[in-house]
């Protein structure tokens, strides 16, 4: 066809000669066709608004919008229906760039198709799966191959923004941490991916931090909670863990007066697998008595009566009882509306077996740069949907007080979390000294070994 006729006109011809087939598939053709005719004369439509005259109408020397219409170049604009094929308008020395209005608006509905594929890559399906799945009635791929290999860059993308967040305005009273492991090639017990998240004064639960590790050791934990601390992370009341010797000497370092909640979840699976199946209903019932009593009194009580009972029947499982027992009791100090949360690292769990749900579709992540990227995505994703927790004037009340037992050299108090003034504590050896400092007998900051 000849350079002087206007692309809408090479259209309207393809759709004329459309309109006179007698094909049973004419129709969808048809639809394509009026499609990108439509297209076509909208954006020339905005050439000639934006320049003010016609098509080879000659500016006039009055006219204030310089600029003058210099050619077309092809275009493919993605759509439900299928790739429509379009000639892109130049404008040149108009003393602005033109932007087509319309094409943008498009531009923006592929953005949309691209996040929709990275949204179903974290939630299951492989690479290949969405290839097959986003394609017109036609069998053709609405997105690019490349653009569909390209998902695992735009969530590590999206985990390097994550991880560099500042996390000085983050009020944690209560912090979690726990470890999952993925499969990737070069690692052969597979890698650790350390997460932590916490609940703020003002009942939101947000996740905190995600990093991949060699190994659950003192140095990775270490590492991983200062990393936290240099970003502004705030001194917690309490951190929730499991009772592995690498992350306990790590909250130590990094958190020396936080007091320490040892999971209970972890802690009756340890139990449970020293004990009969016969018996273990009856022994847990007891255990898990102790654990939510009512308060810390009346939980050493019962604790006395477990072991008393049963140490000389079951004393693995009695041992394994009262290692960390002191620390399994510690939430017993905390709100009594708290307590259901801060008991284990539930959550954290919950989150994990949804990830697990989403990674099995990969025998093996290729590198760790992917494995950490998806599995922050899944975590992020879940974490949204994450419950804010009550927190009453009351309870409010009780947080503050037990911060001014920990630090009472603080004075913030639009922060429940506390920042360390440099000041070593006190080292307290016994449960009585403990409890003396508590009374508000002791001078300075202190915490038990």
């Amino acid at each position: 066809m000849s350079n002087k006729i206007r692309p809408s006109e090479q259209k309207h011809k393809l759709f004329q000669e459309l309109i006179e087939r007698e094909d049973p598939e004419v129709f969808r053709e048809f639809f394509k066709r009026g499609m990108e005719k439509l297209l076509q004369e909208s954006v020339e439509g905005e050439v000639t608004d934006y320049l003010g005259r016609q098509w080879y109408e000659h500016r006039g020397s009055g006219d204030a919008k310089a600029g003058y219409r210099n050619g077309y170049y092809d275009r493919q604009v993605s759509t439900a229906e299928g790739p429509l094929r379009i000639r892109q308008p130049r404008v040149r020395e108009s003393g602005e760039r033109f932007e087509s209005k319309i094409l943008a608006r498009l531009d923006r509905l592929e953005k949309r198709l691209k996040e929709l594929a990275g949204e179903m890559y974290v939630r299951g399906l492989s690479t290949r799966d969405i290839e097959q799945t986003l394609v017109d009635e036609e069998g053709n791929a609405l997105l690019s191959r490349s653009s569909v290999s390209r998902l695992n860059e735009t969530l590590s993308e999206e985990y390097e923004s994550f991880r560099k967040r500042d996390l000085s305005q983050f009020d944690v009273v209560y912090l979690f941490a726990d470890g999952v492991y993925e499969a990737i090639r070069s690692y052969t017990n597979n890698q650790a991916i350390l997460c932590s998240w916490g609940i703020c004064a003002d009942g939101t639960k947000t996740l905190l931090h995600v990093g991949a590790v060699e190994g659950e050791s003192t140095e990775a934990w270490t590492a991983f909670f200062e990393d936290m601390l240099t970003r502004g992370l705030r001194q917690p009341l309490l951190v929730v863990s499991d009772g592995a010797k690498g992350i306990h000497k790590a909250i130590g370092e990094c958190f020396p007066r936080a007091e320490r909640q040892r999971c209970l979840a972890h802690k009756l699976r340890n139990i449970l697998v020293k004990l009969p199946k016969e018996k273990q209903q009856e022994v847990l019932e007891k255990i898990r008595a102790v654990y939510y009593a009512p308060d810390e009194e009346t939980a050493r009580l019962l604790a006395a009566r477990v072991i008393d009972e049963y140490a000389a029947i079951y004393p693995s499982a009695i041992q394994t009882f009262s290692q960390d027992l002191d620390a399994c009791l510690v939430q017993l100090r905390y709100p009594s509306g708290h307590r259901r949360y801060i008991r284990t690292t539930n959550v954290l769990e919950r989150a994990f077996e949804e990830e697990k749900r989403r990674t099995k579709v990969l025998p093996q992540h290729v590198h760790e740069k992917a494995a950490v990227g998806l599995v922050f995505a899944v975590l992020w994703r879940a974490s949204i949907k994450w419950q804010r927790v009550l927190m009453t004037d009351l309870d409010l009340a009780q947080l503050k007080h037990i911060r001014s037992l920990i630090c009472p050299h603080q004075h913030e108090d639009e922060f429940i979390s506390y920042r360390l003034a440099g000041e070593p504590p006190i080292i307290l050896h016994t449960r009585k000294d403990l409890t003396y400092f508590r009374e508000g007998l002791g001078g300075m900051d202190a915490r038990v070994l």
